[in-house]
């Protein structure tokens, strides 16, 4: 997913089994993110808003090659109702298909 040469930063947003939650976050290495948010999730474990609510399923991301503009854009979709944040996925992944599988 990473051409020599250049960077990649991620903005992502992951949600629960039930799709009741949202969490933003960036990221450069989105695949160990996700590892991350999933055993963040085991009892016991909670270490972060992602972990404590099992919001470990990506459902959408954006790449960017500056890491100023990935934060910039983070910061924005933090600041969004989740109605916005909804319209957003629903262009993405209509579906809201589980994309963690695609991600390398």
């Amino acid at each position: 997913m990473k051409p020599i040469g250049t960077h990649n930063y991620f903005v992502y947003i992951t949600t629960n089994q039930n799709k009741t939650v949202l969490y933003v976050g960036v990221t450069n290495d989105l695949y160990t993110r996700l590892v991350q948010h999933h055993e963040h999730a085991k009892p016991f474990t909670y270490k972060s808003f992602a972990g404590k609510y099992n919001a470990y399923f990506l459902i959408y991301y954006e790449r960017f090659g500056e890491i100023e503009h990935a934060i910039e854009r983070e910061k924005e979709l933090k600041g969004w109702r989740r109605s916005k944040k909804e319209e957003l996925i629903n262009s993405f992944n209509p579906e809201w298909k589980f994309l963690n599988d695609e991600v390398e």
